[in-house]
């Protein structure tokens, strides 16, 4: 459940078509993963971790989409994107409307930790956004493993402890379905 970057449009799942989503699983060099931190518009406390990401627009690919979010929602461009490591359909309400999205997530390092923490915000967040983007946050495979937050995908702790593991999949792995 993760906050749409786009103003609404054709793409954002209200106009009866899925929203075509591509996300970032971003490493640092000690194999922490970015989050970031969102909530409700008007409800603080019904908040949740997610990856950076959002919205095809327009005639942009995927991995365009996936870089373009990257650098709004958290300032970072000096990333090389790596393959799909999973797809996943969901289903969620976010600020009095339901989202239908098709993500795709795709693997990113960083050569250093950008200073993102929590607290702050991407620089080119959109009014939405704006209104429910709390911060950002690196987590450790542990961390993530012991935490009683929400955090989407919801097995996002097993997936990041078996890509550390094993390395990306051969071929982008089709997670559950979640509806909320």
């Amino acid at each position: 459940m993760s906050p749409p970057s786009p103003p609404p449009s054709s793409q954002d799942g209200l106009g009866g078509g899925l929203r075509k989503v591509a996300r970032v699983v971003l490493l640092d060099p000690e194999d922490r993963i970015l989050l970031l931190h969102g909530h409700e518009p008007d409800d603080p406390a019904d908040d949740w971790w997610f990856t950076p990401g959002g919205g095809v627009e327009g005639d942009e690919t995927r991995e365009q989409a996936a870089l373009r979010e990257l650098a709004e929602e958290t300032g970072i461009t000096d990333v090389e994107l790596g393959p799909v490591l999973w797809r996943r359909m969901c289903s969620f309400p976010f600020a009095g409307r339901r989202w239908d999205q098709d993500e795709w997530y795709y693997l990113a390092r960083t050569t250093g930790t950008p200073g993102t923490a929590a607290g702050t915000a991407g620089p080119s967040l959109t009014e939405l956004e704006k209104r429910s983007v709390a911060g950002a946050r690196w987590w450790t495979c542990g961390e993530l493993s012991e935490t009683h937050e929400t955090v989407y995908p919801r097995r996002l702790a097993g997936l990041l402890r078996r890509l550390l593991d094993e390395g990306p999949p051969a071929r982008p792995e089709i997670l559950d379905t979640e509806i909320v």
